[in-house]
Formats: structure tokens, sequence, C-alpha cells
């Protein structure tokens, strides 16, 4: 084994800085998921240090690292913006959607134990009411706790990964579709068939209508879309 050169060293570890430029992601995704930062909007440092408590270094390597996840982007003059998504981006964002959730959906009705199934229906309550209070905070927040467990029992992380990214990615346009009343009526339709062929261990059957709630809420997002139309 070859030993290290005595001019190197390894990078010291930073611990403190970690879970702060990790709270300020999750903090600027909160805010882009839910409307507060919409495509185009500019990310004033001064501004964000201020609202978020934090020093400029902080904030600049939680931007460093949206930025290299295509969420924010520099725009000529206008520094940092949040990135607008084009028709053609959104459409492709949906149709990966319907695979990765197809795929998850199937891991977990071939993984999950009984116990588990019961965790999922308490889980599936929980969403169903939050469609029926109609609010887009409760719908989101309770659909990501359905798409962590699932992906926890399917022991797939890396599509846990996928998924967030790319509802980030179309914060603004699901937004719009999930508060539409028909939507929801459809959404809670669709999730019931997606249960019930989980209860019933059909792991095709998951995968199918998994994939059709994605299909059919890709429908509803991009009909009608106009992104340059300010909301």
């Amino acid at each position: 084994m070859a030993e290290m050169n005595s001019n190197e060293s390894l990078a010291p570890i930073r611990v403190e800085t970690a879970p702060l430029r990790l709270k300020i992601i999750e903090s600027i995704r909160h805010a882009i998921e839910h409307g507060i930062l919409k495509p185009g909007d500019r990310l004033i440092e001064k501004d964000l240090c201020k609202q978020l408590e934090v020093s400029r270094t902080s904030l600049r390597e939680a931007l460093r690292e949206l930025e290299a996840e295509g969420i924010i982007a520099k725009v000529s003059a206008r520094g940092l913006t949040v990135v607008k998504i084009t028709l053609q981006d959104a459409a492709n964002i949906y149709r990966i959607r319907a695979q990765v959730e197809a795929l998850i959906f199937e891991q977990f009705t071939e993984n999950a134990s009984d116990a588990q199934l019961l965790a999922l229906e308490d889980i599936f309550r929980d969403l169903i009411s939050a469609y029926e209070q109609g609010s887009f905070l409760a719908i989101s927040e309770t659909k990501a706790r359905w798409h962590n467990y699932i992906c926890e029992i399917a022991q797939n992380q890396i599509a846990r990964n996928i998924l967030s990214r790319l509802t980030l990615r179309t914060a603004q346009l699901r937004n719009r579709s999930v508060v539409r009343k028909e939507r929801q009526k459809e959404s809670v339709f669709e999730l019931q068939t997606l249960m019930d062929a989980i209860k019933k261990r059909d792991a095709a059957a998951a995968a199918k209508a998994a994939q059709h709630h994605v299909i059919n809420a890709s429908a509803s997002a991009l009909t009608p879309f106009d992104p340059g139309r300010p909301e």
C-alpha cells in the first residue's frame, strides 16, 4: 500500500457546517415547493441571509448544491433565479416519475410484511383525509410521507431521491393542478385503486395503478400550460 506524501493531508471534517447547509437547502426547497419562491424569482443573498439568519458563506454552500441539482441557475446579470421549467421538460419529468413510481410500488407490494401494510393503510387514510381537506400543503406533506414510507419498505432510497428532485422541479404545476376539485376527486379514486392492488398483493396491478395516477396527474398539470403567463 502506498504511503501518503508528507505534503499530503486529509481534508478537515467541518461537522458544524453540514447540518446548517442541509437546513438551508431544505428551507429553500420548501419555499419553492409551496410557492413562496416561484420560477423566475431572483435569489438575493442579502435578503436570504436576513430571512434565514445565516451567514453568506453557509448560504452560498447551499445555493451551490441547489444549482448543481438544476433547481436554481444563473441567468445573465440577474444572478441566481429559480429555474423556469419548459413544457418539454415538464412532460419528461412526469414520464420519468411514472416509471419510477411504478417500480417502487411494485417493490413495496413484493416486500411489505403484514404489519408494514397496516402502517401504510394508516398513512393512506391520512392522505385521503388531506385530499378531502383540499389544501395543497396538507396533500403535499402527506404525499411525501406516503412516498417516503413506500421507498423505505421497497428498500429503494435512490428512487426517493429522484422523486424528491423531480417533484420539486414541477412544484408550481403540481400546486395549480392539485387544488382543482375535479382532480382531487380523480386522485382519491386512483389512489384507492392503487391501495386495493397493494392489499391484494398484486405487484403488477399496483405498478400499473401507480403509473396511471402519475399519467393523469401529468395531463391535469400540463393542460393548459403557458410557462410565460404569471400565476
